[in-house]
Order: C-alpha cells, then sequence, then structure tokens
C-alpha cells in the first residue's frame, strides 16, 4: 500500500537525524563528504537521493542504503501518481 504524499526524504533527514543531534548543514555536509551545496540541495526538497547518497547516509547513521532509497522512491511514485491519467498509455492484451 503506497503512502499517501510522503514527505521528502531531505525533510526526514532534516527531522529525524540532523535536528535531534544538533547538526548544522554545514557539519552534516563535511561528515557525509559531499558540499554544503549538495546537502543542502538534497534537504530542501531540491534534489533526491542517490544510491552513493543513500550509502554515505546509512554509514553516518547506522540506517539501511535501502531505507533511504525506498523513502526517495516510494516521494517520486507518489508525485508520479498524480498525473497518471494524464498519461497517453493503452491497455496491452494477448492477441
Amino acid at each position: 500500500m503506497m503512502m499517501h504524499n510522503p514527505p521528502h526524504p531531505g525533510e526526514v533527514l532534516r527531522e529525524l537525524c540532523l535536528e535531534p543531534l544538533g547538526l548544522s548543514v554545514t557539519a552534516a555536509a563535511e561528515a557525509l563528504g559531499v558540499s554544503r551545496k549538495t546537502l543542502s540541495a538534497l534537504l530542501n526538497g531540491k534534489a533526491g537521493i542517490s544510491p552513493e547518497m543513500a550509502i554515505r547516509l546509512s554509514i553516518a547513521f547506522n540506517t539501511s542504503a535501502e531505507s533511504w532509497l525506498n523513502q526517495q522512491s516510494q516521494y517520486e511514485l507518489w508525485h508520479a501518481e498524480q498525473h497518471r491519467d494524464k498519461l497517453d498509455v493503452r491497455r496491452l492484451v494477448a492477441a
């Protein structure tokens, strides 16, 4: 069952990982080995979680890379489903 309007993974990262630890964007970016700009884009919903970023997050926060990628996938799929009726696709059936 798909979640209703799931949050962007960057929002989850900010609220459940960075804020409880009192981490600034700069400190978190440094720990993750990415630029502040890269992390900021993710936290602000301007970028998604790549497989590499998922691995970085899994190492830093002792989580699974799959959980981060699943969040990204659910977020993208929910948003794509909102435009399902605008897709020009016809059902295929056996001849």
